[in-house]
């Protein structure tokens, strides 16, 4: 939220979308895996019931994650919290599991479309908390031309 209005403008409408996506998404996976998907699910052998339900999970996880994230960037864009308390390791996005490839193939194709929109949205969103972190505001402006000073000699 920091630079010029536009790049403040272009953030608002990103988190904007991304949380428009999260939010369609974790929709999807709540229809899916708790009503659509029940008939997949016992069609499935035993050890790939136990996955599909460990990976329903994982992507409950990470979506509540993005979505947690992105409220946080959103309260930061209208005013309710100051940019570098989103900064702080509590408000950033979460850890969240990473899926084993060999039991998601072995899912029903909606089930492993879930997965992969949740993962790859995580990413996204993952990269952009990433960005965030590293445009930390240094404390001092008169710090940072020292730093400067001390990088050019």
């Amino acid at each position: 939220m920091r630079g010029l209005p536009t790049e403040s403008r272009i953030h608002r409408r990103l988190i904007d979308v991304l949380y428009v996506d999260a939010m369609v998404l974790a929709d999807e996976a709540r229809s899916y895996f708790d009503e659509g998907g029940r008939s997949d699910r016992e069609a499935l052998p035993p050890l790939a019931r136990v996955s599909f339900s460990c990976e329903s999970l994982k992507v409950t996880t990470r979506l509540m994650h993005v979505i947690a994230w992105l409220l946080t960037q959103r309260a930061v864009g209208a005013g309710e919290m100051a940019p570098r308390d989103a900064l702080d390791p509590s408000r950033r996005l979460g850890p969240a599991p990473l899926s084993d490839a060999a039991a998601v193939a072995e899912l029903p194709a909606r089930a492993r479309a879930l997965i992969d929109s949740s993962a790859e949205l995580y990413r996204r969103v993952g990269l952009l908390d990433e960005a965030q972190a590293r445009e930390l505001v240094v404390e001092s402006p008169a710090r940072s031309m020292l730093e400067r000073l001390a990088m050019a000699f």
